[in-house]
């Protein structure tokens, strides 16, 4: 599973963040730190409650597909 965030776009309400911290970093202004994640095995739903967080709808989750390629 990977995420994509489109960074440009965050406004630093850092929901993302509450949900799953180890997830989605920070920078020092509070905004996302990277747009471009792969999601540890076992961290998946944690992703998406990250994603569902987000208020302004800029994370993006991309699904394995079922045989688990990406």
């Amino acid at each position: 599973m990977k995420i994509r965030i489109e960074k440009a776009s965050c406004v630093g309400n850092a929901r993302c963040a509450a949900v799953a911290p180890q997830l989605f970093p920070l920078d020092d202004d509070g905004y996302i730190a990277v747009s471009e994640i792969d999601v540890p095995p076992g961290q998946e739903q944690l992703a998406r409650r990250g994603a569902r967080a987000c208020p302004e709808r800029i994370i993006v989750v991309e699904e394995d597909a079922p045989d688990g390629t990406p």
